[in-house]
């Protein structure tokens, strides 16, 4: 059980392309987002879409592979790690962000 301390197994789509960003160090971070969709039913019987959007970033070759092989609409799976930070935004305000740090990546459709 130690290694499920904190994993994240995701299936969704990719809601834009990913954001290649070139580190001075000469790392690679690839930044994306991805919905995952629940059903449910209301007292009505109408069927509901519940969507919810992670925040997923990778590093490396993980970054490599995204960046060739993956794009808007897509859907794959994900594996990695929950992080949250704080930065300062423009305004000089302390902002939150929850984030996925992605190590696996599949392509689940070409």
């Amino acid at each position: 059980m130690n290694t499920l301390k904190n994993k994240v197994q995701l299936i969704g789509n990719l809601g834009q392309e990913p954001e290649i960003v070139h580190l001075d160090s000469g790392k690679k971070l690839v930044k994306f987002s991805i919905a995952t969709n629940d059903h449910y039913y209301n007292k009505q019987g109408d069927k509901i879409t519940d969507t919810q959007w992670h925040n997923i970033i990778a590093w490396g070759k993980v970054a490599d592979i995204v960046e060739k092989h993956v794009s808007k609409g897509h859907e794959v799976a994900i594996q990695g790690k929950l992080t949250s930070r704080s930065y300062q935004d423009s305004e000089g305000q302390k902002r939150y962000i929850t984030e996925i740090v992605c190590n696996e990546v599949l392509m689940l459709n070409r």
